[in-house]
């Protein structure tokens, strides 16, 4: 390992706060610039912290999957506990471990393929509602979709009408959660600024969705079979600590709730922008799911069946990560790259870089499906996708985001098609996952009409 004072290229040090600013403004930009200036493993520092960014697929893996116990969550998602308190995606050690193996069985592969069936009711119905040549403000129809399924699955709770009221709180939050890269954000959260009071007004309205689903659970007394069930009853052996309080079980349930509807949304409405710039791609997958769903709706035992729809989604989620970089914060001593980190050292991993490296994706920034043909996903490093992360952290509902995203788009792509509405910009807006500046309007066309017209 080379002396702890060796480091990699990096650009020249700077006033910390005048590089807070510039990755503020344009987070992917300053990683991309990154790459492409010193390489994939770079060095640079803000104010007094050390911070790694590594854009290698063996870098990434060394640090989500060999020396995972090296490192903690970084501030990126700190930023978020004021919203999501102790829940999975936050916390750490011990509690961390305990919590996640309570709610595992909620992800199990046959409790998520039984869900298989609610996901395509949701989507049936989401699809009723479109109308042929009529704009659609696509993002909050995912979003709607989404909450829902999440709510009836995980929950078992219709949390359908609560949809407009969680996408603007949740918006709000979002916004709050790039103050983490301010200098003492943490005082900003107790100080009565409008950007402040906008965020305790959001989080008490999403306060009081998810205490409604516990009240409701509780008052019901019975193992439903849903994970807020689960959770319930599991931590009554845990140890013989007693009975999960409404404080952790409502951490839990907001990230869950949050986390689950919020990444399935955002990748499915980068998808179907992707499918209307790339009518060959489109076509392929209507003929798909036409020779093999045959007009029949899909279950979760044809995502076997439809490899090429698994294929386009995988590929949107490298174009459009929803969860678009990871960080990592040293908790002791580590080698990476032949270079020593000190605890406090940050890692950062960008699946934004990463899934668009030239060097790993030839022609990176077009819409090519077939490149997660088997063979050539197996010629690729395991980590030069991860759009999930990797490791003992991967997320914990992987399996049903590809469940859901795969059935969902199969559901919606059998009946419609859609143009990009006349004059709509697009452009990503990097928050804690990767929305759209500018929202998604699309125009629907009912397939059917498309085909008597043809025939």
């Amino acid at each position: 390992m080379r002396s702890a004072t060796a480091l990699p290229p990096g650009p020249p040090d700077e006033l910390g706060l005048k590089r807070l600013l510039r990755m503020s403004r344009d987070p992917l930009g300053f990683f991309t610039a990154l790459r492409r200036d010193y390489g994939r493993f770079v060095h640079y520092r803000i104010g007094p912290r050390r911070v790694w960014f590594a854009a290698d697929p063996e870098l990434v893996q060394d640090v989500l999957v060999k020396n995972a116990r090296c490192f903690i969550k970084d501030q990126g998602l700190e930023s978020t506990k004021p919203l999501l308190g102790e829940g999975l995606l936050t916390s750490e050690g011990e509690f961390h471990r305990r919590q996640r193996r309570l709610a595992q069985p909620a992800f199990h592969h046959a409790r998520i393929a039984g869900y298989g069936a609610i996901m395509v009711e949701h989507a049936l119905r989401a699809s009723d509602r479109f109308r042929d040549g009529q704009t659609l403000d696509f993002v909050p129809e995912m979003m709607r979709l989404a909450l829902g399924i999440v709510g009836k699955t995980l929950f078992d709770s219709d949390v359908a009408s609560d949809a407009d009221t969680v996408a603007r709180a949740l918006g709000v939050a979002m916004d709050t959660f790039t103050l983490a890269r301010v200098p003492f954000w943490r005082l900003l959260l107790y100080l009565p600024v409008p950007s402040t009071l906008r965020f305790a007004r959001a989080r008490r309205q999403l306060d009081e969705v998810v205490y409604r689903l516990i009240r409701e659970h509780r008052k019901s007394g019975r193992d439903r079979g849903d994970l807020l069930s689960m959770l319930l009853l599991a931590r009554d052996v845990e140890g013989g600590t007693g009975a999960m309080t409404d404080r952790q079980l409502r951490d839990e349930a907001m990230t869950i709730l949050l986390a689950g509807h919020e990444t399935s949304a955002v990748a499915l409405a980068w998808t179907f922008y992707l499918l209307s710039q790339n009518p060959a791609v489109e076509g392929a997958l209507h003929d798909e799911l036409d020779s093999v769903l045959r007009g029949a709706p899909p279950g979760a035992a044809d995502v076997k069946r439809l490899p090429y729809t698994v294929m386009v989604l995988s590929e949107a989620m490298r174009l459009y990560p929803p969860a678009w970089a990871i960080g990592r914060r040293a908790c002791e001593p580590v080698s990476l790259g032949g270079y020593e980190l000190r605890p406090g050292d940050a890692a950062v991993m960008s699946q934004w870089v990463v899934h668009r490296d030239p060097e790993l994706w030839p022609e990176p920034l077009r819409f090519d499906p077939l490149r997660f043909e088997p063979a050539r996903s197996g010629a690729r490093h395991r980590f030069a996708y991860f759009p999930f992360g990797g490791g003992p952290r991967v997320c914990i509902g992987d399996g049903f985001a590809w469940l859901a995203g795969t059935l969902l788009l199969a559901t919606i792509a059998q009946r419609w098609r859609f143009d990009l509405a006349p004059g709509q910009r697009v452009s990503p807006l990097p928050r804690v996952t990767l929305r759209l500046r500018h929202g998604l309007a699309l125009v629907p066309r009912a397939r059917h009409a498309i085909a008597a017209a043809a025939g």
